[in-house]
């Protein structure tokens, strides 16, 4: 295997897992197990790396959850904390920091990036008219907030919409109307900080032009480049959330900046441990060669141009952002996993009653990369049933120095392995033909297998 002649720092990202429940197979079959892999992989060239992971506590229907329920929601945030943690260990899924906004550092870090953004004019404080419910007065912001998606007409909340991934507000969604209680939207003055993205606007083309995307996403980004960008609020004044601090006292962060901001300040303490604010952030994002977002396309506005110029705000180069690799969605016997429906195959449950070399062979396989694909029992057993004898006989070949007997040429077997090493390089990442490249690699006992094996699988 060749070594990387690259001295900078390759970042992937995983988004955060949000503390609304467990995680299940279909959040392993998306971005998670997808970055450990191109992690994996980019270490295996020689490339200096480093990747990040966290659990999402500031989602504000956490809140709800915890307000329904009747108990502490950061007692509740904190169990899941550590069912995400335990489930990525489970699954060998690696990380190099790990960020908890329920830390005193993560919170400092945060924080002082934000206003050290402020500071420097890059989130400028402007007055806003927002909407709050009439009823009972919160600011209708994230779920707070429901109404129909004036782009595609879904019905949508507020931060995204999972129709057309584009960005939602209270402000820009059609006949809006309070979440909790079914009020109507009152305005107010209020104000707040703002990521202007147009200001952005030559910068994301830069990117848009190079980056690698999904066609969906560069629907969205296309979408957004015929009009002026929107002016993003970094923080409202609302009731849960990363308290803000200097010239954003008395607000909270809006939890999609709050992402963004955390992993810049994840990878700067990543690369140089310790770094705090903007000029230190800085200084460690100038090691960076590529940054890779692994994302679903739910995301799609935040991913594709959002995050992207919340990274050019803090100083990070445009030719660093290397694009994102982008899971559809992934159902469960033909319906979307769901949490609050019980609807799941829950990751802990399943990784401790299964082979975990299998699941994740199986879930890179029918990964829901470029299309949507489907979860069934069945199809795993089936899977399992073909690929365990391969696994036990690549087993024992490795002790005995046996050759298997297989009909694939030698030379041909080599090249399906190389084939599959450089699948899993995050510009064109394809990890199920790594998987058909590695059971035909296990099968005729070929030169490099075992090394993209322990990619895949993770041992």
């Amino acid at each position: 295997m060749s070594t990387s002649t690259k001295t900078g720092v390759t970042v992937v990202i995983v988004p955060p897992a949000t503390a609304n429940g467990p995680m299940h197979v279909g959040h392993l079959s998306g971005p998670y197990l997808a970055a450990d892999i191109a992690a994996r992989a980019a270490r295996a060239r020689g490339e200096r790396v480093v990747t990040t992971a966290g659990f999402d506590v500031h989602q504000n229907w956490v809140l709800t959850r915890a307000e329904r329920e009747g108990v502490d929601v950061e007692k509740l945030a904190a169990g899941f904390r550590e069912e995400i943690i335990a489930a990525l260990d489970a699954a060998r899924i690696h990380y190099d920091v790990f960020l908890n906004p329920q830390s005193e550092d993560y919170q400092r870090g945060v924080t002082t990036l934000a206003a050290d953004l402020t500071e420097a004019g890059r989130f400028p404080m402007r007055k806003l008219t927002l909407l709050a419910c009439a009823d009972c007065n919160r600011t209708l912001h994230q779920s707070y907030v429901v109404g129909t998606c004036a782009w595609c007409g879904s019905e949508a909340a507020g931060g995204g919409c999972e129709g057309c991934g584009g960005y939602t507000s209270a402000e820009n969604l059609v006949d809006p109307k309070c979440n909790r209680c079914g009020g109507a939207p009152r305005p107010f003055l209020a104000t707040v900080p703002v990521l202007p993205m147009e200001d952005y606007r030559e910068e994301i083309m830069e990117v848009w032009l190079r980056a690698e995307l999904p066609d969906r996403a560069r629907k969205i980004v296309a979408h957004y480049l015929e009009r002026r960008l929107p002016d993003v609020p970094i923080a409202y004044p609302t009731n849960w959330g990363l308290a803000g601090t200097g010239p954003h006292e008395g607000l909270r962060l809006e939890v999609y900046a709050e992402v963004g901001l955390s992993t810049l300040h994840g990878v700067a303490q990543g690369i140089k441990p310790g770094a705090l604010g903007l000029e230190a952030t800085a200084e460690a994002l100038s090691e960076v060669d590529a940054l890779w977002h692994f994302n679903g396309i739910d995301n799609g506005f935040y991913f594709a141009l959002f995050w992207p110029a919340l990274y050019l705000a803090a100083g990070l180069s445009p030719d660093s952002i290397g694009g994102a690799q982008v899971n559809e969605f992934y159902t469960l016997d033909g319906e979307k996993f769901s949490t609050s429906r019980n609807h799941a195959i829950w990751a802990n449950d399943f990784l401790t009653s299964e082979d975990v070399d299998v699941v994740r062979l199986y879930l890179a396989w029918d990964r829901p990369d470029r299309f949507a694909s489907n979860f069934t029992l069945s199809a795993y057993r089936e899977f399992e049933a073909y690929v365990r004898p391969l696994l036990d006989a690549a087993r024992e070949r490795a002790s005995s120095d046996e050759v298997a007997e297989h009909p694939l040429p030698p030379v041909l077997a080599e090249a399906e392995v190389t084939r599959g090493l450089a699948a899993l390089k995050p510009r064109g990442f394809d990890p199920a033909l790594a998987v058909r490249a590695v059971l035909t690699g296990m099968a005729a006992s070929a030169p490099g297998v075992e090394a993209l094996l322990q990619i895949l699988t993770g041992r």
